[in-house]
């Protein structure tokens, strides 16, 4: 005689990035295992994998493709997905900015995070009277690298993550799109910005909408109340 099957859950929430309502299943056991595993391993391939393969099963709407999502929606997404399959609540480990080590432990109300907006954000960019550029927001492989990856900061990293993001380069007569250009020829073109260019798009990834939430924290050793932003999906589980 065949075991009883299990009823899952399903929720719906809004994508931050286009209002669409979307549905979703919490975590099975195995998927949770799967992510544990690829978070432990430290393998950004892994990672991606894990986090490509998990919110495709758990999302319920057609049509959806997590690889085509916004880096913000996919932040959103895990959370809330986490949130519904582990608890509501997430535990963080904060240190303290007044002395820079004390590390205090605490619990966030995972409803109160929030995607914030900057209101200068825009995905279009002038670089000059003649040439503008369209950007699109990071894939998953580089979502992964921004958020689990130390070498962010290196500047071929840096320099990857600008060239993947360009989706096209026009003026009045024509335009490039940069799915048909080389990562040689979109390199050279990056690599000739002046920059006050660059800043501007510096400006872009700055002010792109970002996972967001500000907390107080108390130094037991000092008693000095700080707030503190903890920005990104890696920063909500440290």
């Amino acid at each position: 005689m065949p075991l009883p099957q299990i009823n899952t859950p399903t929720y719906e929430l809004v994508l931050p990035s286009n209002g669409k309502k979307l549905k979703y299943r919490p975590f099975l056991v195995r998927e949770e295992k799967i992510l544990i595993m690829a978070l432990e391993s430290e393998d950004m391939q892994q990672i991606s994998t894990a986090i490509v393969e998990t919110l495709n099963q758990c999302i319920l709407t057609k049509g959806i493709k997590v690889e085509k999502l916004a880096t913000f929606d996919i932040e959103y997404l895990f959370l809330n997905i986490r949130a519904k399959s582990v608890g509501e609540t997430v535990e963080v480990n904060v240190t303290c900015p007044d002395d820079g080590h004390t590390s205090v432990s605490m619990e966030i109300d995972i409803d109160s995070i929030k995607i914030k907006r900057d209101k200068s954000h825009k995905n279009t960019i002038k670089l000059d009277d003649n040439l503008s550029m369209k950007m699109k927001y990071p894939s998953m492989d580089q979502f992964v690298v921004s958020n689990f990856d130390s070498t962010i900061t290196d500047v071929d990293t840096t320099l990857g993550m600008i060239i993947g993001c360009i989706d096209m380069i026009y003026n009045e007569e024509e335009s490039w799109n940069a799915s048909e250009s080389t990562d040689k020829e979109l390199s050279e073109f990056v690599g000739n910005l002046n920059t006050k260019q660059f800043k501007l798009i510096e400006k872009f990834f700055s002010t792109m909408p970002k996972l967001t939430h500000t907390i107080k924290v108390t130094n037991p050793q000092t008693k000095v109340v700080s707030d503190v932003t903890l920005e990104g999906l890696a920063a909500f589980f440290s």
